[in-house]
């Protein structure tokens, strides 16, 4: 079994304060495949610590040498790839073929933007031509709190930490306890890139110990989270008595609009969206809201492609999906299926327990509900597993109330052949993303929602700016 019980603090690798074992699950198995460390307060401390100390230096240090350190970065984390993807698709159950391509491909992707963006961004401006003397100075926000989730772990890892850097923060991190084999690697690579010591820290915990000692902690400028809407809140009043900056990107209930113009391969395309990554995606469009003239073939379809998707092993190559993070996610999961079955919704694929031949690991039935009414549970509440939600609306206007009826405004998807609805929806929708026709946004495209969804933004410049103070300064002397 892997053993992982060290953190990284100050640019060493340190034992636990207090010894406190914790196993990580192969969820493909059900058996334990490593072990690690919770961290306690004296190892929370440590890590602010570490990073308070060379905040000073780090926000010092010119935007151009900490962009080259997130080159580096990316230079070292190619050269891991596949051992990246062995840890993410060892420990949260990803197709070991999906989290070569996608789960380590989305860290390297958004590296690669944040070093692109920054090369351009306005660290230090003008006011304007009004102002000669007047200086716009874009400085660190300091010492950040950086809480990452187990679905997309380098998705995650990436966009905070990197974008953190590149604005001159120091920072702590901590990921998920379900799936930390790839950020402990990830402070390898860290180390290896040659960070100042305390830029950069690592601490294992759990939400209840390190999540809230960090959340609460007086020298902790400000708190990066993503995870449930429900941790959120905690995390935002946690946070609210040191007036900490938080930033939350939170759980999505992702509605999929397809009009009966929309292309032949609108339903199929859904379905297989909603199920990537075995459904756990907060950006997922769970709910396949469709015209009334499409409706019956479109129920259908999604039934038929649903039932096409294979489920299987994480460490199997191949498309399939793999088994869901744990046992608690397989539970709930479970529940809200059968959830779906008691308020009347019509199950047209999969349903409750196992697929066939799967008797052992957390693998759920691709599940398909037709006749979905939106006061419904499963319409309602984020799943995080592959079950969509297919109801029927009639006109444009009808749609977008539909969509709009969750507390949850993350990513919308519309699928159209009428350039006119689609961007009249991508107004009305209210979502801090919106999808067209399978087109995916592109590279430096901000990534964050509205109502329950959070409040901040990822990626790109936006997410530099989350990292960052504006500090307005009169008197500036040019040149010198």
């Amino acid at each position: 079994m892997i053993d992982k019980r060290e953190f990284y603090i100050n640019g060493s690798w340190v034992a636990p304060s207090v010894a406190n074992d914790h196993n990580v699950i192969d969820p493909s198995t059900e058996e334990p495949c490593a072990v690690i460390s919770l961290g306690g307060q004296a190892d929370t401390d440590a890590a602010v610590a570490a990073a308070k100390a060379a905040l000073p230096g780090w926000m010092a240090t010119p935007p151009e040498e900490r962009i080259a350190a997130a080159e580096r970065i990316l230079e070292v984390y190619n050269t891991k790839a596949e051992e990246m993807a062995q840890a993410i698709s060892l420990e949260m159950g990803a197709p070991i073929d999906m989290a070569r391509q996608q789960q380590v491909g989305a860290g390297s992707w958004h590296i690669q933007n944040f070093i692109t963006a920054a090369k351009d961004y306005a660290f230090d401006a003008p006011l304007g031509d009004h102002a000669p003397n007047d200086r716009i100075i874009h400085e660190a926000v300091g010492v950040c709190a950086l809480i990452t989730p187990w679905n997309w772990p380098m998705n995650q890892v990436t966009l905070k930490v990197i974008a953190a850097l590149i604005a001159g923060c120091t920072m702590v991190l901590k990921p998920s306890e379900e799936s930390p084999l790839n950020a402990l690697l990830f402070a390898e690579i860290v180390d290896e890139a040659g960070l100042p010591p305390g830029v950069f820290n690592l601490v294992n915990g759990d939400g209840v110990g390190v999540g809230s000692q960090l959340c609460a902690h007086p020298d902790v400028d400000m708190v990066s989270f993503t995870g449930s809407s429900r941790a959120g809140k905690l995390i935002s009043k946690t946070a609210a008595d040191t007036l900490k900056r938080v930033s939350l990107e939170l759980g999505g209930k992702g509605a999929n609009l397809i009009f009966a113009d929309a292309d032949e391969k609108a339903v199929k395309r859904g379905v297989l969206h909603c199920m990537n990554n075995t459904g756990q995606s907060c950006n997922a469009p769970t709910r396949m809201l469709v015209q009334r003239e499409l409706y019956d073939q479109a129920v259908e379809t999604a039934a038929e492609t649903a039932n096409k998707v294979t489920v299987g092993s994480a460490h199997d190559e191949g498309r399939h999906v793999g088994p869901v993070v744990n046992e608690v996610q397989f539970n709930k999961i479970q529940d809200l299926i059968q959830k779906g079955i008691d308020e009347g919704a019509r199950l047209v694929a999969g349903g409750t327990g196992r697929p066939d031949g799967l008797n052992r690991g957390f693998y759920v039935k691709p599940t398909v509900f037709a006749d979905v009414t939106p006061d419904m549970t499963i319409a309602q509440e984020e799943i995080f597993g592959p079950v969509l939600s297919i109801m029927p609306f009639d006109s444009e206007e009808d749609g977008v109330r539909i969509a709009n009826d969750t507390p949850y405004g993350l990513t919308n998807y519309v699928q159209t052949t009428n350039p006119a609805r689609a961007n009249r929806l991508a107004r009305a929708l209210r979502s801090g993303m919106v999808e067209m026709n399978g087109q995916s946004r592109a590279a430096g495209s901000p990534f964050g929602g509205m109502k329950q969804s959070g409040n901040g933004r990822e990626g790109g410049t936006w997410g530099i700016e989350d990292f960052v103070e504006v500090k307005a300064v009169s008197g500036w002397t040019p040149g010198v």
